[in-house]
């Protein structure tokens, strides 16, 4: 029983603890406590020293000792926070990682199931035999369409019993517009600048070949592939007693003339030529396959449309733009850019004038798609110097455009190298870009998936405009330093990825 008098037991025993807690915080020791050693922790779990903060970007920019203007922004994928920047705002030609670019918007336009779709077509039937009407050869454009492909359309036709036409051998391909060389400024004879159309074959590209022979040299051209060697009328090649220049072109008509240095020969040899005629190079091509084959023919003719009431004879159809976006971003293929990135234009009924109508178009769209600033485009292959985009505008269609398009999928994996430049396997850092160069210039953009998971997007451009603009026509192929001051810029490429991988930029 409890009373107002009555000391509670909590309080009984909480006085008596204060009161002899009193006197020792009262008054201080006299002699100060010594405290017990503890014993020494294991040294895997002794506290290591935190890392040194990482140098300034600039700094190691300026380490590379590399020529020219350095521009480079790496940012959050997934929130598209820029981590990173030096130089993020300055446009500059973005070289092959235009190409990107290119994917994003074909995908974008046409979707990644789209195919090319190459017809032979006729205006009547075929009967016991014989065509009496015109047979017509239809490109869409397919940038892949080779000699073996042409040669199943002619099979086709064979199987359905043609053996003679007596109407016209019409050719169209007017589905995209024609361009003798997807860069004027480059040297004639690279085979990284050949005509545009919509028809190509063999990535517009002819088989030069040459013997030595009793009386000098036997030149042969031909469309070779797989299965098939026909030879050639719209590219021809004389040997001239000089040795400079190697080559030298000449448009004549809708046939290719070239020269050759004999001096140059050798004993023997092979290379491909571009093609700047690629629609009367298919063309060419076509009316020999059916002559190999037992089908009589007339020369050919080019329309710029489709006569009605056409009858589908045989079509071949490309892989899905996808496949083919993926073998671009590899391989590097100037053509297959330009004829994707026409085609994405046109299929919008914007057919394009040329290929810097179709660039601008492009331009316009990611414009409006990613917001970006002062990016311009004029071709889909980067290989045009007046093209320039900023890392920043860059990483901006990475994050924002990338995820839909699923475009890190299709860019090749690039393997992370040490100080030496030696690749390092199963670096726990996995990076999937796009790679980049011209005279002078090297660039780099994708992603860079982390240890932890995180991802980042980056682009980088190194350029130095001024020993481009020293360059010759005839010196573009291997200007003197190139190959040195690329491989500076390649270096400097791995050091930042090696730097994000171990900072993480957070």
């Amino acid at each position: 029983m409890t009373g107002p008098n009555r000391l509670s037991r909590r309080a009984l025993l909480g006085g008596l603890l204060a009161g002899a807690a009193a006197p020792a915080m009262a008054n201080a020791p006299l002699t100060s406590l010594t405290p017990r050693p503890r014993p020494a922790l294991p040294p895997e779990e002794a506290a290591k020293p935190p890392p040194p903060p990482p140098p300034p970007l600039a700094d190691v920019i300026a380490a590379a000792g590399l020529s020219g203007k350095v521009a480079v922004t790496v940012a959050d994928a997934e929130t598209g926070e820029v981590l990173e920047q030096s130089g993020g705002d300055m446009p500059l030609p973005p070289a092959s990682t235009a190409k990107a670019i290119t994917a994003l918007y074909a995908l974008n336009r046409l979707g990644p199931s789209y195919m090319f779709r190459t017809r032979v077509l006729a205006t009547a039937p075929v009967v016991d035999g014989r065509l009496d009407g015109d047979l017509i050869l239809a490109g869409s454009g397919d940038p892949t369409l080779d000699t073996d492909r042409l040669g199943d359309l002619v099979l086709a036709l064979k199987a359905k019993g043609l053996v003679e036409i007596t109407g016209r051998l019409l050719i169209w391909g007017a589905a995209l517009p024609q361009v003798p060389t997807i860069d004027p400024g480059q040297p004639d004879h690279v085979g990284y600048s050949p005509g545009v159309s919509g028809l190509n074959l063999n990535f517009n590209r002819v088989h030069f070949e040459w013997r030595r022979a009793n009386a000098g040299y036997e030149l042969t051209m031909d469309a070779r592939s797989g299965r098939y060697r026909p030879a050639v009328s719209t590219s021809r090649i004389e040997a001239v007693d000089r040795a400079l220049p190697i080559y030298t072109y000449q448009a004549a008509g809708a046939r290719d003339d070239w020269t050759v240095a004999a001096q140059a020969l050798g004993s023997g040899g092979s290379r491909w030529l571009p093609v700047h005629n690629p629609q009367a190079y298919c063309a060419d091509v076509f009316r020999g396959l059916l002559r190999s084959n037992g089908i009589t023919t007339p020369e050919p003719v080019t329309i710029e449309s489709l006569p009605r009431d056409m009858v589908l004879m045989a079509e071949s159809l490309s892989q899905p733009l996808r496949v083919i976006l993926e073998d671009m971003l590899l391989y590097s293929t100037n053509i297959t850019a330009e004829a994707v990135g026409m085609a994405a234009t046109a299929a919008r009924g914007e057919r394009p004038s040329d290929l810097p109508d179709s660039a601008g178009r492009m331009t316009e769209w990611l414009q409006a798609m990613a917001e970006t600033g002062d990016a311009r485009f004029v071709d889909h292959s980067g290989l045009g110097e007046q093209s320039g985009i900023s890392p920043n505008d860059m990483v901006r269609a990475l994050t924002r455009l990338g995820p839909v398009a699923e475009i890190r999928g299709i860019l090749k994996s690039v393997p992370m190298r040490d100080a030496n430049y030696t690749i390092v396997k199963n670096h726990p850092a996995q990076v999937r870009a796009k790679t980049g160069t011209l005279n002078f210039v090297s660039a780099l953009c994708g992603f860079q998936t982390m240890a932890d998971g995180r991802e980042l997007a980056f682009a980088m451009v190194m350029a130095d405009q001024d020993l481009r603009a020293q360059l010759s026509r005839e010196d573009r192929e291997r200007p003197d330093g190139g190959a040195a001051w690329n491989g500076r810029a390649k270096r400097l490429q791995m050091t930042l990825l090696r730097r994000w991988s171990e900072t993480g930029v957070i």
